[in-house]
């Protein structure tokens, strides 16, 4: 009986990966069509285990699918659509080189259309698996937003992306939704709590667009990115607004208002909820809008513990306070600031904003208005100021968000220089990221000098878990403990004069005592009889000299102080460091080693931004040290 196994890589990793090149033979489509496909539906190229293997034994690295997903794509609708765009593309050519262009017109009123909303439903069955997948989608869409006419771009796509992102803007203000802002380099960084799940994304500054070249950016690529995610956006946008009993698409309530001599009314319309500036029509009016003053903790178990419930009131009431953050304020945003920004994140939490109105239109005040409190300026000094407000740079409105509270507008008044803008969005493990001087400042009130010698020493990295330099490490124990011995000696020398007294009056009381004992025993001898043998009483003076001796143990001794050896710690611990690394499993090691590494280079990141940080320090006290030179000598001529 002859037994046939199987082939070669017709099992396994071989039998379970396929190339593109066969991806593409299978579904009969071009190289264009494959990538919107997999675009699309959420397919990306797998790294197999084993590559020789899923390569059949080719040599050279091949883009590699899973065999299951490409007959996932087989049975996709969208792909006779795509078909038919190939078909459509090539008859409208030949019309064209033909000049038939009765043909021409009659294709293009018959153009086929692509329609993604079943795959949008089928990506994210839920509101909330959208919602937790929505940080790519609006960081894209607000960036398309900003772009202009561009060629391998829809031309209708920027347009539609600029109106679903303020669609979306509008539904954070009215939810209040807004938790952290940031400004850097990139943009402005958000973050909104929605349905209890985090939402980020980052919206560009609004600079004049600069074309790049073909092989930086492939606009062509991206615009298929859009293509979904501008489906996927008006889902979410038409869940959120009836959620929040607003309709959809947005309305204004003074719409009626409107002059009929306006020649485009829906532009107007747009442009005025563009301004984030004007309240939405309600669904349904007699619904009052959702306020909850009143927070409860839903409590399910008597098991559950305290604290934390005690830690999760006060984290809803820090936020409900949050959301009224700038109620009662009324803002006056001069030219020369952004405005979109500051408009969205103002009205998230309350406040009122307004503009110049010959710059654009939704500005409800004037600037000469007395009810004014705040007014934010980007410039050293103006001419016309009014004593009943306050003129603070823009920075104040961020600071103010992420700290949860107004902060006071002395160090953001026109013209000072401003205190450093953190970002809100760090990493809780703050033992493995770097902290600057004044975040460490804002974080713990009793930050002195004294700790930030420790933790700004450059030469100190952590490795393994030890501190490796122990020669730094014993210098500055040392340097700590005598500044804290001149700061507490008068306490030490009171400390043992009590001390030392107690022990003085101990060892009186200890003499009285023997004493005592010595009389009362001496009266029991005398009356006691004479015929007692000489070997009791040697025994009983045996008994005395131990009772002695046990008192004498039973006093208090002065201690004496041992001084702790840096280097024999140091020692110690790395040698049990090192026997309990041992101990780890051998299909355990490769991870362990990697999470070395990382902590490794998170330990070398540190060091270098604390070695730009000292830098920056030193060069800006040389300036210093400048200037006061310069003004000096000019003071005496």
């Amino acid at each position: 009986m002859v037994v046939i196994g199987k082939k070669k890589y017709q099992s396994g990793e071989g039998s379970q990966f396929m190339s593109r090149r066969a991806a593409l033979r299978k579904l009969q489509l071009t190289l264009k069509d494959f990538r919107k496909l997999c675009i699309l539906k959420g397919i990306y190229p797998r790294e197999p285990r084993n590559r020789k293997r899923a390569q059949k034994g080719e040599p050279g690295i091949k883009t590699l699918y899973h065999k299951k997903d490409i007959q996932f794509l087989m049975h996709e609708p969208i792909i006779w659509k795509l078909r038919e765009y190939k078909i459509f593309n090539r008859k409208l050519g030949r019309a064209k080189a033909m000049k038939d262009f009765a043909k021409v017109k009659r294709y293009l009123s018959n153009h086929p259309t692509l329609k993604i909303d079943h795959i949008v439903k089928e990506r994210y069955p839920t509101f909330i698996d959208a919602l937790r997948d929505l940080d790519d989608c609006l960081t894209l869409c607000f960036l398309f937003s900003t772009f202009p006419s561009l060629a391998h771009i829809p031309r209708d796509q920027s347009l539609l992306c600029r109106r679903l992102t303020m669609e979306f803007l509008h539904a954070v203000i009215t939810a209040k939704a807004l938790r952290k802002v940031f400004v850097s380099i990139k943009g402005y960084y958000y973050q909104a709590e929605i349905k209890g799940q985090m939402v980020t994304w980052i919206v560009p500054h609004h600079f004049s667009f600069e074309p790049q070249t073909k092989n930086e950016v492939d606009f062509k690529l991206m615009s298929t990115f859009v293509e979904f995610y501008i489906v996927m956006l008006g889902f979410v946008n038409y869940r959120l607004y009836h959620t929040l009993n607003l309709h959809y698409p947005p309305k204004l309530t003074n719409s009626g208002n409107i002059d009929k001599t306006l020649v485009d009314e829906e532009t107007y319309v747009s442009e005025r909820i563009s301004a984030l500036n004007v309240p939405l029509i309600n669904l349904d009016p007699s619904v009052p809008a959702i306020e909850d003053d009143n927070i409860e903790i839903d409590q399910f178990s008597n098991e559950t513990d305290a604290a934390k419930i005690e830690a999760a009131k006060a984290e809803a009431e820090k936020i409900q306070k949050l959301k009224n953050l700038f109620k009662g304020l009324r803002v006056f945003i001069n030219r020369e600031v952004p405005r979109e920004p500051l408009v969205f994140i103002l009205r998230c939490f309350g406040g009122e904003v307004s503009w110049d109105k010959l710059l654009f239109v939704g500005a409800t005040f004037e600037e000469n208005d007395e009810t004014i409190t705040h007014q934010i300026v980007d410039r050293p000094s103006m001419n016309k100021q009014y004593i009943s407000r306050y003129y603070v740079q823009p920075q104040w409105i961020f600071d103010s968000v992420n700290a949860r509270e107004l902060l006071p507008v002395e160090k953001y008044l026109m013209g000072v220089v401003l205190p450093p803008h953190l970002s809100p969005f760090t990493e809780t493990r703050q033992d493995q990221t770097y902290i600057p001087p004044e975040e460490r400042a804002l974080m713990d009130p009793d930050f002195k000098l004294k700790d930030c010698k420790i933790l700004l020493l450059d030469r100190i990295v952590i490795k393994d878990g030890i501190l490796s330099n122990l020669y730094l490490i014993s210098r500055l124990v040392e340097e700590v403990s005598d500044e804290e011995e001149e700061e507490n000696a008068d306490e030490d020398e009171d400390k043992e004069e009590k001390i030392e007294a107690e022990r003085n009056l101990s060892l009186e009381s200890d003499e009285e005592m023997e004493e005592e004992e010595e009389e009362e025993e001496e009266e029991e001898e005398e009356n006691d009889d004479k015929d007692i043998q000489t070997e009791e009483k040697e025994k009983e003076k045996i008994r005395k000299q131990a009772q002695s001796q046990e008192k004498k143990k039973m006093k208090v001794q002065t201690g004496e102080t041992m001084k702790e050896n840096p280097w024999e710690k140091a020692r110690l611990e790395k040698q049990e460091y090192r026997l309990r690394e041992k101990m780890i499993k051998k299909k355990h090691r490769k991870l362990y080693k990697s999470m070395m590494k990382g902590r490794e280079e998170r330990a070398k990141e540190i060091w270098l931004l604390r070695k730009k940080r000292r830098i920056h320090d030193a060069k800006e006290k040389e300036k210093r040290k400048e200037q006061r030179k310069a003004n000096k000598n000019k003071s005496i001529k």
